[in-house]
């Protein structure tokens, strides 16, 4: 089981480090904070600059669920992105990935919400410095993603723009 774990965290890790990387310093291909906050601003969000700022933050700590090291707090952060991105970009293309639909945020949030139920395992730095006893089981799971609907569905609701109805010619 531990192997699974540290598989699961070191492969989600790196993905959503690389995402936040690309947001945040303009890495692998991205178009950094200022490219990223544009990015947000079409699809309608308010303080763009300061959502791509923490989209970015959350996403890189990618890199302490890989390593395991405040495992809650990094999969509460991973969560909370995908399920933000699953609600603005996402839904409307449905469920396959190919459409752009959510398969894939979906999977890598259920991960980060498992390994927060499951504990980050035996090779991790909260193993290591003796946290994991305090930091496992399914409540962790549960309140990870309860906190992650809830912050994302607030988010939604309040920092994004709601769309313009424009009115229909007369016939």
């Amino acid at each position: 089981m531990s192997y699974g774990l540290l598989l699961l965290r070191v492969v989600v890790g790196a993905t959503m480090f690389s995402h936040g990387a690309q947001k945040l310093f303009g890495w692998f291909g991205g178009h950094g904070l200022r490219g990223t906050a544009g990015f947000f601003e079409s699809l309608g969000w308010r303080m763009p600059l300061a959502l791509a700022f923490l989209a970015g933050l959350a996403e890189t700590g990618g890199v302490a669920f890989a390593v395991g090291l405040l495992t809650p707090l990094a999969a509460l952060g991973i969560a909370i992105v995908l399920l933000n991105a699953i609600l603005v970009v996402h839904w409307k293309n449905g469920f396959f990935n190919g459409d752009g639909g959510i398969e894939f945020p979906l999977a890598l949030a259920t991960v980060a919400v498992a390994v927060a139920a499951a504990g980050p395992g035996r090779f991790s730095i909260d193993r290591l410095i003796g946290w994991d006893d305090n930091i496992s089981g399914v409540w962790w799971g549960v309140g990870v993603l309860g906190a992650a609907l809830a912050v994302a569905f607030v988010t939604v609701a309040v920092l994004r723009n709601r769309p313009v109805m424009r009115e229909q010619p007369a016939a």
